[in-house]
């Protein structure tokens, strides 16, 4: 059985995967500051733009592009985006998260899931589950204090490319907590540092 290897991205190999399974986003969204019918035409229309975006933060060791990649025999498989706060804003003007106080305190240090893609036919084996769980280690290595997700709760009509922050489930698996947010798009996270007044009263 190949060996799941996730490590740090490096290169632009991530770059085959997003033409497989991005549908043209090339993890771009977050950075993107039309609204969302603009960003589905650019999406639809000008990918290519979006690919450039993503070639040249990769090339430069932008933050926009930080994140983790799973490789099986070489080839990557998976991607998890592993981004600094501060180069996600975007989440405060979201509908859903703009009025949370989980948001409103203090970022730095702070750092945010925001895509977990997993190449169609590597689905369902586990590779979100390592990309999730090495996440933690990453930051705490980079010297982060705290870490963030997303994730959509699924129901039974949920495609899996429709759970692109993530499913829920392995983050619970890999000790996240659940601090704000509606239940169906709940806010999670990780304290690497106990110090956070987002911390201190979890979602029950």
């Amino acid at each position: 059985m190949p060996e799941l290897v996730v490590e740090e991205v490096r290169d632009q190999g991530l770059l085959a995967l997003m033409r497989e399974a991005s549908a043209g986003c090339y993890c771009r969204f977050w950075h993107f500051s039309g609204d969302d019918n603009a960003w589905q035409a650019r999406c639809n229309r000008d990918a290519s733009v979006n690919r450039s975006e993503l070639e040249e933060a990769l090339r430069t060791g932008h933050a926009e592009a930080r994140g983790l990649v799973a490789l099986l025999d070489g080839e990557v498989v998976g991607w998890l985006k592993l981004a600094p706060a501060s180069s996600m804003e975007k989440i405060r003007t979201r509908r859903l998260y703009r009025t949370l106080p989980c948001f409103a305190t203090p970022r730095a240090g702070v750092y945010v899931i925001g895509c977990v893609l997993v190449r169609p036919d590597a689905r369902r084996q586990g590779v979100a589950r390592a990309l999730i769980a090495a996440s933690v280690d990453a930051v705490r290595a980079w010297g982060g204090r705290a870490l963030e997700a997303l994730p959509r709760v699924a129901s039974s009509a949920t495609r899996d490319d429709e759970l692109w922050t993530g499913p829920l489930q392995p983050f619970l698996e890999a000790g996240f907590v659940q601090v704000d947010g509606p239940d169906a798009y709940p806010v999670l996270r990780f304290e690497l540092v106990e110090d956070d007044a987002c911390s201190a009263s979890p979602h029950a």
